[in-house]
C-alpha cells in the first residue's frame, strides 16, 4: 500500500505555498526531524495515505550529511519519492530483495513529534535516489505501535494514480514484486526515473511531477 508520497523543496513555505496553490488546500503542520535538518507539513490523501512537504529546518544545525531526499540541490519544489507500507518486516524484504540483486538500503529508526505533543516512532528504509532506480524505486515504511500520521488529517484530495517512471519498467515490476506493492502503481518505461501523481480536488483533477 501507498504510505505517503514526498514533496519536497529547499524552502518548506515556499513548497506548502506551491501545494496550497495546486490542491486548494493547506498541508497542517506535522514536525521536526530531529538530527536530519527538516522538518514537514502533511496533508490526506484519501485512506491511510498522505502528502508528505519537506524542506530544511531553519531551527537545527546544518547535519553532518546531505538532507534526504536530495533536498539540498533541488532547484524547484516537486515531487521526489513514494514510501509504501508493505505487510511483512522490513528486513525480511531488504535481505529478499539483496538475495536478486536489489538494493532497498539500510533500515533505520525514525522519530517526530507532533504539534501535540504525541511522538512518532517509526522503522523505515533509505531513499536509494542514486541507485539504479532513483526515484522509481519506494522506500519503505513500519509505524508499529505509532498512529498513522493521516488518521487525524483534513483533506478532500484523493491520490487516483501515481505514475512511476523507468527505462526498465519489468526489472522494476521485480522489485515492487518483493516489496509487496506491484499493483499500488502503474509502472511506465520512460528515459529516466520520475513520478507523476493524479490528485482529485473539488476543482478538478491536478497532477504533481519530479
Amino acid at each position: 500500500m501507498i504510505d505517503h508520497l514526498v514533496f519536497a523543496s529547499t524552502d518548506l513555505a515556499d513548497a506548502s505555498a506551491a501545494i496550497t496553490q495546486a490542491l486548494g488546500i493547506a498541508p497542517t503542520p506535522g514536525g521536526r526531524h530531529i538530527d536530519r535538518g527538516t522538518h514537514n507539513e502533511l496533508l490526506g490523501l484519501g485512506g491511510t495515505t498522505y502528502l508528505e512537504v519537506i524542506g530544511p529546518d531553519p531551527s537545527q544545525p546544518r547535519p553532518d550529511g546531505p538532507r534526504p531526499f536530495g533536498i539540498d540541490a533541488l532547484t524547484r519544489p516537486a515531487l521526489v519519492a513514494w514510501c509504501v507500507r508493505p505487510t511483512r518486516p522490513l528486513r525480511d524484504i531488504v535481505d529478499d530483495a539483496a538475495r536478486s540483486g536489489i538494493v532497498l538500503g539500510d533500515v533505520a529508526a525514525m522519530s517526530r513529534r507532533r504539534p501535540d505533543g504525541v511522538l512518532l516512532e517509526w522503522e523505515l528504509t533509505l531513499p536509494q535516489l542514486d541507485g539504479p532506480f532513483g526515484c522509481a524505486l519506494p522506500f519503505m515504511i513500519d509505524w508499529a505501535a505509532s498512529p498513522h500520521p493521516a488518521n487525524d488529517l483534513p483533506g478532500s484530495v484523493e491520490l487516483v494514480e501515481l505514475e512511476v517512471i523507468h527505462p526498465d519498467p519489468a526489472a522494476l515490476r521485480l522489485a515492487l514484486e518483493i516489496i509487496g506493492v506491484s499493483g499500488d502503481a502503474t509502472l511506465v518505461g520512460g528515459p529516466t526515473p520520475s513520478l507523476r501523481a493524479r490528485l482529485r480536488t473539488d476543482p478538478g483533477d491536478v497532477t504533481l511531477s519530479s
